[in-house]
């Protein structure tokens, strides 16, 4: 069965174009031109993907995205005019996984599609995978999407779990910055590289009883990061 994606945009023509450009790919493509129109539709058909226009009419699409996050968990593809890195920084903290900005190329919207709905796919598969790992008092728990320090939530963003999951499940290895790059957020390494230490720092923040000496989550300078107990 083909991917269903929802794209949602103001503009008939960005409508109409990227709609034919995803359909010849084999995607189920349905569109919206504000965000009620987009809410009413994910009411009655979750898609596998969400691509939304940051400006609507009746409300932006930082505000949908933050609403369609209350409740589903499906890639979010933001597209914006804007070329501020705080805008990508607020929308990816309200659990957009990806920005792309207009002007782009069809083949890198299709790539990227491709790309997180393959991520989906694969976070689906690995059943194998613990429900949770422990590390001195630190619990990483898959099914409730969060982190425990002595017992207590630190309520992580849907970003800083997947991140914190992820060198979890290679707990002890030093898993590289483009790795985690390619996985959390595509293909867009300049910003990645700013969002992923923004990210870092947050989880630091809400893990570490000590945030600048970290006893968990530790930088290998020039290479990448990993989760291991130090005291």
């Amino acid at each position: 069965m083909s991917a269903r994606l929802l794209l949602v945009d103001d503009d008939r023509f960005i409508l109409e174009n990227l709609s034919r450009v995803l359909r010849a790919q084999g995607y189920d493509v349905k569109t919206a031109s504000n965000g009620e129109d987009a809410l009413r539709h994910v009411q009655r058909e979750k898609p596998d993907l969400a691509i939304l226009d940051v400006n609507l009419p009746d409300f932006d699409g930082l505000t949908l995205c933050r609403r369609l996050r209350t409740e589903h968990r499906f890639p979010i593809l933001m597209l914006t005019a804007r070329s501020d890195a705080m805008d990508k920084v607020v929308g990816l903290e309200l659990g957009a996984d990806d920005y792309l900005t207009k002007p782009f190329d069809p083949s890198e919207l299709i790539a990227r599609v491709r790309a997180h709905l393959r991520r989906t796919r694969e976070y689906s598969l690995e059943a194998s995978a613990p429900a949770r790992v422990e590390i001195e008092g630190l619990v990483i728990d898959h099914e409730a999407r969060d982190a425990f320090v002595e017992g207590r939530a630190v309520n992580l963003t849907r970003k800083e779990f997947e991140l914190l999951a992820h060198l979890a499940a290679n707990k002890g290895r030093v898993i590289t910055r483009e790795s985690l790059f390619e996985r959390n957020w595509g293909f867009d390494i300049a910003f990645s590289s700013n969002s992923l230490d923004v990210h870092i720092y947050r989880i630091r923040k809400k893990i570490e009883p000590d945030p600048e000496h970290p006893r968990y989550l530790h930088t290998m300078k020039g290479y990448g990061y990993k989760l291991e107990f130090k005291s």
